[in-house]
């Protein structure tokens, strides 16, 4: 059966369905009026799964899909269409571009913790960049997928975007066939073996993963903002959460307010008995609960502790002094315990971080910028937070994925797209200018080789929209104030190197980090996503998160003193020719 969902999915694919933007789009707007018409159904299924909050759904799971579908709706001709880059003198007559293309047919394998989200925001991308889909939800969350595999048919096209459900037997037929990309999200124990399948077809992976993301608190940072932070992060979906909180590095110093702190946030959230919160979920199933309650024998827990195994239910629990060597401390623990580790200083943090795998997510809590700066420059994760916890999720904007054995790969917004995506190099050559090449064709002589140096080693130049729009820019910039205008292009023109070919290799084997640097104060405004939860937090949090996203960069902000002196000249200019032209009448006159 699944062979046959495949070959389906690939004939449809092999017809061009799913190449129009026209047809994108459409299939996009569906897949947001499902969410849409169907928010109801999606949270009971959620309550169903893991006793999930009808006011935490929107929060976890929708309004980050939704500016997803949002984002590649508005941007997806500009996304898909080609990417002019710098052309050599040996090509300045051509046309030289990269050309997003589909890769065919993939295989998105989503993850139980947020079955909608983590399943549903990889296909958005997939949709966005042309490509046949094989949509398989995990089995642990069945209710959600269930309703995905009744739903989804009815808002997509069914032989392009197809949903398979079954368990491990489904998902190894599955990956014995042939896709152009897999994308799993879940363990990394599952995700080698999904990328040695995938190596028997040299198919590209992304692999969305997890491990231990540790949380630096200073010793000089507002422990009551943070613990509250740290607190709604690591308990919220009941701790399953693969960029929640692993563990606590902090001080001896602080070690017991920092415990304090996270108990008297646990009374705010959850009050004195967190099992009839309506605001705490519960394990996904019997074996991860056995599973988590075996990291904590041996330890009496400084907060928390409790457990009923007949509702799965194992209460929000920190663990203090825990050693290094403690099996809580060697593999991530998905769900609601919090050990703590002491080190002396930001040195044996650093070290600390170091010696162990390269961790999904990183979170740094200091108002001392040096700390700060020394944790980013010296450390390495997936992405990084600093002074709050997962919010660099949230953003479209940065890309999201680990590094090492947390994954490979990123997503979100654009990036989700490009993931994708084949970047076709192309190249269409005029057949005129022919003496412009004559210097390489044999035979072979001095003269020859010295033209092909110099044209092969010409700094290449942009000719793209974006140049144009500059050299406009500058011809009006010299009607108004020349000096300033000069200074504000030595800027700009920093970004044109010359080597956009060499950015290529570079970004090939570079990691790009996730950065969210936050500010400590302005609590008030996170207040609205920590639990209790109520009707008018969750309307407060679906505004704050569809606000539509600002681009603060150097570009923006040259741009925008480029237009504030463009305009400033024009205006020089027209109070000039005001004043002259009043002279003249009143010579006239």
């Amino acid at each position: 059966m699944e062979k046959q969902v495949v070959q389906q999915a690939r004939e449809a694919f092999l017809a061009g369905r799913s190449r129009p933007l026209e047809f994108r789009v459409q299939q996009l707007k569906s897949l947001q009026r499902m969410i849409t018409d169907r928010q109801g159904e999606i949270a009971t299924a959620l309550k169903q799964d893991i006793n999930r909050s009808q006011y935490d759904t929107p929060l976890l799971e929708l309004i980050g899909l939704e500016n997803e579908i949002s984002l590649a709706v508005s941007k997806l001709a500009q996304w898909a269409a080609p990417r002019p880059v710098e052309r050599s003198l040996l090509t300045i007559s051509d046309q030289v571009y990269i050309q997003p293309e589909p890769l065919g047919v993939v295989l998105i394998i989503g993850a139980w913790n947020y079955p909608w989200a983590l399943t549903l925001q990889p296909l958005v991308g997939a949709i966005a960049a042309g490509n046949a889909a094989v949509v398989k939800p995990s089995e642990l969350s069945e209710y959600s997928a269930s309703l995905l595999k009744a739903l989804l048919p009815r808002y997509l096209d069914q032989e392009l975007y197809p949903v398979v459900c079954g368990g491990v037997s489904e998902t190894q037929e599955l990956l014995r066939q042939r896709f152009d990309h897999v994308f799993y999200t879940g363990n990394s124990t599952v995700g080698k073996l999904v990328m040695e399948a995938a190596a028997r077809h040299l198919t590209p992976v992304t692999l969305e993963l997890g491990g231990k993301s540790p949380c630096y608190i200073d010793k000089d940072v507002d422990l009551r903002v943070a613990c509250r932070r740290i607190t709604w992060g690591k308990f919220v979906n009941c701790g399953q959460t693969c960029i929640a909180p692993d563990y606590i590095l902090c001080e001896p110093s602080i070690q017991n307010r920092v415990v304090e702190g996270i108990r008297q946030t646990l009374l705010e959230f959850y009050g004195p008995d967190p099992k009839s919160s309506p605001d705490y979920g519960r394990i996904i199933n019997q074996r991860h609960f056995n599973r988590v309650m075996a990291l904590l024998d041996g330890y009496t827990a400084a907060v928390g502790g409790q457990s009923d195994a007949s509702q799965r239910y194992i209460a929000p629990t920190v663990v203090k002094d825990v050693p290094p060597q403690a099996r809580l401390m060697q593999e991530e623990i998905f769900g609601p315990l919090l050990p703590i580790v002491t080190i002396s200083d930001i040195d044996d943090a650093i070290h600390f971080l170091n010696e162990r795998e390269k961790p999904l997510a990183l979170y740094v809590f200091s108002s001392n910028k040096k700390v700060v700066k020394r944790m980013l420059a010296e450390t390495t994760s997936g992405g990084v937070t600093v002074n709050d916890v997962m919010m660099h999720y949230a953003l479209n904007s940065l890309p999201f994925g680990g590094v090492g054995q947390s994954g490979t790969g990123r997503y979100h917004g654009k990036h989700t797209f490009d993931q994708f995506s084949h970047h076709r190099a192309c190249l269409v050559k005029s057949l005129g200018m022919e003496e412009v090449n004559m210097a390489r064709y044999p035979p072979q002589n001095r003269q020859k080789a010295r033209r092909v140096r110099l044209a092969m080693r010409t700094p290449l130049v942009d000719f793209s929209r974006k140049t144009y729009v500059w050299a406009v820019t500058a011809t009006v910039f010299a009607f108004g104030l020349l000096v300033t205008l000069t200074a504000i292009l030595l800027i700009a023109g920093q970004s044109g190197t010359g080597r956009y070919h060499g950015k290529h290799t570079f970004d090939q084997f570079s990691h790009h980090r996730a950065c969210l640097v936050k500010s400590l104060g302005m609590e008030e405004v996170n207040m609205a996503r920590y639990p209790p939860q109520n009707r008018q937090k969750a309307r407060r949090v679906r505004l704050a998160m569809r606000t539509p996203l600002v681009d603060f960069s150097k570009g923006t902000y040259i741009w925008a003193v480029t237009a504030s002196i463009v305009a400033l000249g024009l205006l020089v200019a027209l109070t000039v020719i005001l004043i002259l032209a009043a002279g003249v009448s009143c010579t006239c006159w």
